[in-house]
């Protein structure tokens, strides 16, 4: 599944209040659709999946990238939800918005595609890059951005960055805290919606293996 493209006050209707998509208030609390104003009883999976729909929507990744992102995070030490979180906190996009160099994500994922972004000065036009501790990450030296920067209002900063704003220059000092995180989120329920998924990804192309194999041994 691609990036979203689409209305998202559709999204805040259906998942909850998401400031990083967008700064505008739906005028209608119900969910979207025909059916919107009717009330469902919602399931286990419902609930997982809609904690699911929440990361990646306030997060502006695909699919196929929060997967990779769970792969990875399986494999370390540590708690797992935790974990995704900081890998999530640490890309690119997400800190230039986290400073308050864009009103939103997907204007600070332009800044930084647009490359008007350096790190460690070095011009980075990956949004999904990975910082990591000690980065020094400053707006390129263009009178436009920067005027268009200086006018964005600056919220509060996480503990883990400090920021410079006589030059916009900003520093990773520490690593996200969860208490910093602004998104109210369960997120063990997305580790057991996609432990169940590709658990059972894992089974049904064991099972398509094995019987190719016992296939092809009984043709030859």
């Amino acid at each position: 599944m691609s990036r979203y493209r689409g209305p998202r006050l559709r999204v805040i209707r259906r998942l909850g209040r998401l400031p990083s998509i967008t700064q505008k208030i739906p005028k209608r609390n119900t969910r979207p659709g025909q059916h919107g104003t009717s009330r469902k009883k919602l399931t286990q999976f419902s609930y997982r999946l809609i904690e699911k729909q929440k990361l990646r929507f306030y997060y502006g990744i695909s699919e196929k990238q929060l997967v990779r992102y769970i792969k990875e995070v399986q494999k370390a030490k540590g708690p797992t939800g935790q974990i995704l979180l900081q890998k999530l906190e640490q890309r690119l996009d997400n800190i230039v918005y986290r400073l308050g160099w864009a009103p939103t994500l997907p204007s600070a994922r332009q800044l930084v595609a647009h490359g008007h972004i350096l790190v460690n000065k070095k011009r980075v036009n990956i949004p999904r890059y990975a910082c990591i501790l000690n980065d020094i990450i400053r707006v390129r030296d263009k009178d436009k951005i920067r005027n268009l920067i200086e006018t964005t209002d600056l919220r509060k900063l996480p503990a883990h960055l400090s920021i410079r704003t006589e030059n916009l220059t900003a520093t990773i000092n520490q690593r996200v805290d969860r208490s910093d995180i602004l998104l109210p989120l369960n997120e063990l329920l997305v580790i057991e919606y996609y432990s169940n998924r590709l658990s059972t990804r894992f089974q049904n192309n064991h099972y398509f293996s094995k019987n190719c194999v016992y296939i092809y041994i009984y043709y030859v």
